[in-house]
């Protein structure tokens, strides 16, 4: 009944933690946002565990180490950069088997409550996915004795990824068996505007989307350049990161994109674009687009940006002050009047020449 909604939900405001509070009275949407996150959570663990469990392969080759052997091992490729730390846990149960000194201040929390985590707890609901993605086992090479003293980077060829870190939970420490494991070296990324800053010259990232103004790719080097991940742009329509003001300019932008597809790049406009903490970039941007040779329409565009001006708050990881409005509506009717501009075929001159055979 709604009696028993609304007492529920009144149970649910009683647990909103301070730092989810907006004000002294928790809405509604924020108690429930909070108990998405935590199912997300609780559900992003089980299936972790489970996908870990299926994909489990039995190696009578493969090394075993013990926890001192692996500290050893840690400790050969624990950076002098203080923002970096190196990781080893189970990729049977998620549990850290070792952690270095520097995570406990990177991460802000006491190495003993690391030392007892699982690592996955220590990632945002959101990023979870990200990491399995990245950490599968079947996807990661096996550590060979042979190559032990060779550079992590040179030897494992693994991309780096990006996920949302935080302090683990308190728990009881639990008995070493033998399982596979995973070393991983994490790096804290900084402001790109804050030092050490990254070079006037050298804000530069890429990006495609489709037709439709939605995300397909985020070059890693818009991260600390605009404070988000690329799992967070990814999906997601550009148009919803643009001023207000700004989002016409697109229409133009896309006519001239399809009068000049599938050639040279051309610069248009500077655009604003919104930043993580809510702050505004002005961008210089050159378009550029993959036609489909055989229904010649329009597939992706990329666009190459370059940073003309820093944000008001240089710190792009700072938390919003406030919410972005709502103007789905408009988003939309903006996203179909350019969808429907690129569905024109694209005509092409076709130069002809005879073919021997």
């Amino acid at each position: 009944s709604n009696l028993d909604l609304m007492t529920m939900i009144q149970e649910m405001k009683k647990c909103l933690p301070e730092d989810k509070r907006r004000s002294s009275k928790p809405s509604t949407i924020s108690a429930l946002n909070y108990a998405l996150q935590c199912v997300q959570q609780v559900q992003a663990n089980k299936e972790f565990f489970q996908a870990l469990n299926d994909r489990r392969v039995f190696q009578t080759d493969m090394m075993t180490y013990s926890i001192e052997e692996l500290v050893t091992v840690a400790s050969e490729h624990t950076p002098k950069n203080s923002d970096t730390f190196v990781a080893v846990f189970s990729l049977l149960s998620g549990r850290i088997v070792h952690i270095s000194k520097q995570a406990a201040s990177i991460l802000n929390c006491k190495k003993k409550v690391l030392d007892s985590s699982r690592f996955v707890e220590l990632l945002a609901p959101q990023d979870v996915s990200v990491f399995y993605t990245h950490t599968d086992q079947s996807h990661l090479p096996l550590w060979n004795v042979e190559n032990q003293m060779d550079s992590l980077f040179e030897y494992a060829q693994v991309k780096s990824f990006f996920c949302r870190l935080r302090g683990g939970k308190d728990q009881e420490q639990e008995k070493h068996y033998a399982e596979s494991c995973c070393l991983a070296l994490a790096e804290k990324i900084h402001s790109g505007y804050e030092a050490p800053r990254i070079p006037m010259e050298k804000r530069i990232f890429t990006t495609t989307h489709t037709p439709g103004c939605v995300f397909l790719e985020i070059d890693d080097r818009a991260v600390p350049l605009l404070g988000y991940l690329p799992q967070d742009l990814i999906g997601t329509s550009m148009l919803m990161y643009l001023h207000p003001e700004d989002r016409p300019l697109m229409i133009a932008v896309h006519r001239k994109i399809l009068k000049f597809a599938g050639q040279s790049p051309f610069e248009h406009l500077p655009i604003r674009f919104c930043t993580q903490n809510g702050d505004y970039v002005i961008l210089d941007t050159s378009w550029s687009s993959f036609v489909n040779p055989w229904s010649r329409k329009v597939v992706f565009i990329i666009g190459r940006h370059k940073v003309r001006t820093s944000p008001l708050n240089e710190d792009v990881f700072a938390a919003r002050n406030k919410e972005a409005s709502s103007v789905e509506k408009e988003i939309r009717e903006l996203q179909g009047q350019i969808y429907k501009l690129l569905l024109q075929v694209k005509m092409m001159k076709i130069s002809k020449h005879w073919l021997a055979f």
